[in-house]
């Protein structure tokens, strides 16, 4: 990925983008280009942008100046092509819904009618819930999976629309960490058929998974994960801070990190 204007082969493109709530500005002047297949984290302090950038890249919200694209068109005429799993849900825990009917949720808008659905849109839902190995419990009350399982399901909606972009915010918020492995490990295993953006507070945790990474701060830089410093990190959030990489590659082939 780069700091720079737009690409024919960029997925998201920003060039001179800011944003601003109320006349007080938040995002200034941000030019990043996204290529296809890259596997990116997007990292900052709290109330920094992080979720905003997301929410620019699915058109919920427009630029106070420049410009954003996505698959080279303003953002709301490519929502057919991106999956997004948001930090909270809402989902209602007492409604009775199984994970299959929250996994067929991503394929609104291509069946016919509301909550008609058809037997491909069945059948795509219970793939996506293999995809994410929870295919054996397709018929379970959503509200009584774990943690892990309910952001599994959350992602099987996700895929369930066939995206080519999938966005995710803040997907692993209190998981444990033998949870959030396995979790990591998943997205690793879609980066190899989607592009994907993530937002996450573990940069430590998720440096040996992405490919690269946004820093959002006062300016908006993009780096590869293998030039992020424990520098970097204490500029991006102002204090003295170190970076602890967590390297699954590192345990798995014998090495110290």
């Amino acid at each position: 990925m780069t700091t720079e204007t737009k690409t024919a082969t960029s997925i998201i493109a920003c060039h001179d983008l800011a944003f601003g709530y109320e006349n007080k500005p938040l995002l200034q002047k941000v030019n990043i280009a996204i290529p296809q297949g890259d596997f990116v984290c997007v990292v900052g302090p709290n109330g920094s942008g992080k979720t905003t950038l997301l929410k620019l890249a699915l058109g919920l919200l427009q630029p106070t100046s420049g410009q954003i694209e996505v698959f080279g068109k303003a953002p709301r005429h490519a929502r057919g092509r991106i999956g997004y799993v948001p930090q909270h849900p809402r989902l209602d825990p007492l409604f009775p819904v199984s994970a299959l009917d929250v996994t067929l949720m991503g394929r609104l808008g291509r069946a016919p009618s509301l909550l008609s659905w058809r037997g491909k849109d069945q059948e795509r839902a219970r793939q996506a819930l293999d995809e994410v190995g929870l295919g054996d419990r397709m018929d379970h009350h959503f509200a009584a999976l774990s943690g892990g399982q309910k952001q599994r399901v959350l992602i099987a909606r996700a895929l369930a629309g066939d995206p080519e972009l999938l966005l995710l915010d803040e997907p692993t918020a209190g998981l444990d960490a033998h949870v959030e492995e396995g979790f990591y490990r998943l997205l690793e295993e879609l980066n190899k058929r989607l592009t994907i953006v993530l937002v996450s507070h573990d940069l430590g945790f998720v440096s040996g998974f992405v490919k690269s990474v946004i820093c959002v701060g006062r300016d908006v830089l993009v780096h590869p994960t293998s030039e992020i410093t424990g520098e970097i990190i204490a500029d991006l959030y102002g204090s003295d801070m170190r970076l602890v990489r967590h390297d699954h590659r590192c345990s798995e082939e014998g090495h110290q990190c």
